[in-house]
């Protein structure tokens, strides 16, 4: 394993010199607030603006017929709604303002007429034919399905047959930054937009479509972020598109920062599930069938959800080899607020489902939680549900050590002789997980990376990958470091500048690492090709003989020949040789057959499991989390600090989705506005993290790195869950594991 580096931006962060978006000012600045509808679903019938716009120090109150180009594509999130608004909370209108109050004192006066429509906020009852239509063509948004074997025939082979019902709930990013986009006119029609993003060439898109300009009218500069999580895509695009339009009527820069609770009330969520799953196996614990049918909740519009839904239809079932699986995963629109991606994508909900069902399967055909995963789980060479054929797995390796660094065996059999009103338990869980975007369309799955080498020897790289916290600019840098033999120190890597940088899509879907650090991989060997063929002339050896490392280059034969890195950009320079690399990569094209849901969903997978122990007070449901154990296979931990963090991080996520995180909606009004009322987990509440680093190195991987940001929450909530469950000796089969529904789960034991 590698020795970790100091992250590029750690200083600034800790120091407080690192500047978020609502640090920045600019002269002149104008400040712009939002008004939101009081209604789920309603057409709005005229928005009377007079009396905002005769407030002292009100420059403009602007709705969306002001914006010269469209609100937002069909199903789309419009920048403000035009005619007809379809959650609570959806933009209606802004102001802007010399001053924030001044801002929000206008908004109160802004009339709005409303004529009120029926409203949809289950999605089971949105795909009945009598339910309010919310866009045209009906309220089912997408369809996906998996179609390997017979299953009826496996069922009717299957000697114990479970059918079990599942749901999950929204939760909110929780970013300490909520959103904020400062926008700078330009004299020549442009505007220039300062924000935290993870998207920002699709943000780029919408405020380009907004106000009717060109992309390359529309500049998008990367400020620290301050937590992302999958939130500040669609969310940052209508609050940059909002600035932009505030700034360009205005002609001087708009400032708009949310409020905790605007972000609250007006962002997308993680998508909510109900899942029924049906599963046969024989009595040695061999899986013959599965049948899962899901429905999710898209809310008032698309975002992403058909990319969520299609990654939860391939994933679905398990890193399970089952011989015959039929999946179909539903969206439906609904009256409340858009569901978006949110760290895990997809996977979080069907992972608890599959991974609960594993352990009441086990418990049902007298076997160990851990026995019937290694006697199910994927190997090398297994076939998927969707046909493929699988390489590179290291499930086994994840699963077996993440029980013999947690005691599974001694535990699991001392936690069921327990008495008394505190008991412990133990649980499981395991994952597969697609890599980058697959065959879903999920979107553009290529990305560049632009490096020079200075005379000096200092090297400045850009690319068109985020940094959202992951610590992707380090992972460049260190991938960078090693192939031109420097330390990673001598990098310095960019913020994403539209202008200077290539569209390389979303940074999402744990694709970062992947796919940006093999651009900058390419990049990094292009200019290295250059040097090398300087450095060969200069030292009078051959090119093949040349090593780069410890800050020179020399040859491997006559290491007393050699040149300083320092002295040989120099030379490169002298001679007038370029030391710009461009690298652009694109992941491998993949065959998928839709209707059947069969082929190549993804090029590569990664895998983990782990093991939560809880000890939870039966007199009143309250749950403590006493360890959480991950073992992740992350190919080359290109940062092993970086990568513990990330393990950790993304258990006090899994922590807050499994016990206290909720934003449910109660007919489309969110009543937990704040983080007084809506819970996240403190390191009070985490219990005690070990994070398991597992390197098998990935050949389609950036020197074999694997990603790893989102697998690091998708197992987290069903290895408490099973834990609890054992516990307490009852199932759950709902989202969050709250204290009262812990006590009921109790209670109805005792009552039994």
């Amino acid at each position: 394993m590698r020795t970790s580096i100091l992250r590029l931006d750690a200083l600034a962060k800790v120091t407080g010199r690192a500047r978020y978006a609502a640090d920045l000012q600019f002269p002149g600045m104008v400040h712009v607030k939002v008004l939101y509808s009081t209604h789920p679903h309603a057409r709005i019938r005229r928005i009377a603006t007079s009396q905002a716009r005769g407030i002292p120090g009100v420059l403009a109150v602007l709705t969306a017929r002001d914006l010269p180009g469209i609100p937002g594509r069909e199903r789309e999130r419009p920048v403000l709604a035009l005619d007809r608004v379809r959650y609570l909370g959806e933009g209606v209108a802004i102001t802007v303002a010399e001053d924030e109050v001044t801002a929000r004192e206008a908004l109160a006066r802004i009339m709005v007429e409303y004529d009120v429509l029926p409203a949809v906020f289950d999605p089971e009852e949105a795909l009945k034919a009598e339910a309010p239509e919310l866009h045209p063509g009906g309220n089912k948004l997408c369809h996906f399905k998996v179609r390997h074997g017979d299953p009826e025939a496996g069922f009717a082979a299957a000697e114990v047959i479970l059918e079990r019902t599942y749901r999950t709930h929204r939760v909110y990013h929780a970013a300490l930054e909520p959103e904020a986009a400062v926008a700078v006119p330009g004299a020549d029609g442009t505007v220039t937009i300062y924000c935290p993003t993870k998207s920002p060439f699709n943000l780029r898109r919408i405020v380009a479509e907004a106000l009717a300009l060109d992309l390359n009218q529309v500049r998008v500069v990367e400020t620290t972020i301050g937590g992302s999580f999958g939130g500040k895509d669609y969310d940052m695009a209508v609050v940059a598109a909002r600035a932009a339009l505030a700034a360009l009527v205005t002609g001087r820069p708009a400032r708009l920062v949310m409020t905790r609770e605007e972000s609250l009330k007006e962002s997308t969520k993680r998508h909510p599930y109900v899942l029924h799953y049906k599963v046969g196996a024989r009595r040695d614990g061999t899986l013959v069938a599965m049948k899962i049918h899901g429905i999710t909740d898209a809310g008032a519009y698309a975002s992403k959800t058909p990319l969520v839904a299609w990654r939860s239809t391939v994933e679905a079932a398990g890193p399970y080899v089952i011989p015959h699986v039929h999946t179909d995963i539903v969206a439906a629109f609904t009256n409340n607020m858009p569901s978006d991606a949110l760290r895990g994508f997809g996977s979080p909900q069907v992972n608890l489902a599959v991974e609960l069902l594993m352990d009441e399967l086990a418990g049902e055909l007298g076997l160990d939680p851990l026995e019937l995963r290694l006697k199910n789980g994927y190997r090398e060479g297994s076939e998927a549900v969707t046909g493929q054929s699988l390489r590179d797995v290291s499930l086994t390796e994840c699963l077996t050590k993440v029980a013999a660094a947690t005691g599974w065996q001694g535990k699991r059999q001392a936690y069921a002789r327990q008495e008394g009103p505190r008991r412990r338990g133990i649980g499981l869980a395991c994952s597969f997980r697609g890599s980058c975007f697959g065959a879903g369309g999920e979107g553009l799955d290529a990305a560049g990376a632009m490096l020079n080498v200075e005379r000096d020897g200092s090297i400045n790289v850009s690319t068109g990958i985020c940094e959202v916290g992951q610590g992707s600019r380090s992972a460049f840098a260190r991938i960078i470091a090693e192939l031109l033999g420097v330390e990673a120190a001598r990098i310095h890597v960019s913020p994403v500048d539209s202008a200077r940088v290539v569209d390389s899509g979303p940074t999402v879907a744990s694709r970062g690492t992947v796919v940006g650090g093999h651009a900058a991989r390419l990049a990094a060997e292009q200019v290295r090709r250059a040097m090398a063929g300087v450095a060969a002339a200069i030292l009078n050896v051959p090119e093949d003989d040349l090593e780069f490392a410890g800050e020179a280059v020399y040859s491997r034969k006559d290491p007393e020949r050699r040149l300083s890195f320092r002295e040989l950009a120099g030379a490169c320079y002298s001679r007038g040789v370029s030391l710009y690399g461009f690298g652009w990569y694109k992941i491998p094209d993949l065959h998928w057959d839709g209707e059947k849901g069969q082929g190549e969903a993804y090029f590569s997978y990664v895998y983990a499991a782990a093991v939560a122990e809880v000890e939870v007070d039966l007199e009143t449901g309250q749950v403590e989390i006493i360890n959480y154990t991950a073992a992740h296979d992350v190919g080359n931990a290109l940062n092993p600090d970086a990568v513990a963090g990330q393990i950790a991080g993304g258990g006090a996520m899994g922590i807050g989705y499994a016990l206290m995180e909720s934003a449910e909606p109660c007919q489309g009004k969110l009543v937990n506005t704040n983080f007084a009322t809506y819970l996240i987990p403190t390191t009070l509440d985490t219990g005690r993290i070990t994070p398991l680093i597992i390197e098998h190195p990935d050949p389609l991987g950036p020197l074999g790195a694997r990603g790893l940001g989102e697998p690091a929450t998708q197992i987290v909530a069903p290895a408490i869950i099973n834990a609890i469950c054992q516990a307490t000796g009852r199932r759950l089969y709902e989202l969050p594991a709250t204290l009262e529904r812990v006590w009921r789960a109790v209670r109805e034991r005792g009552e039994e």
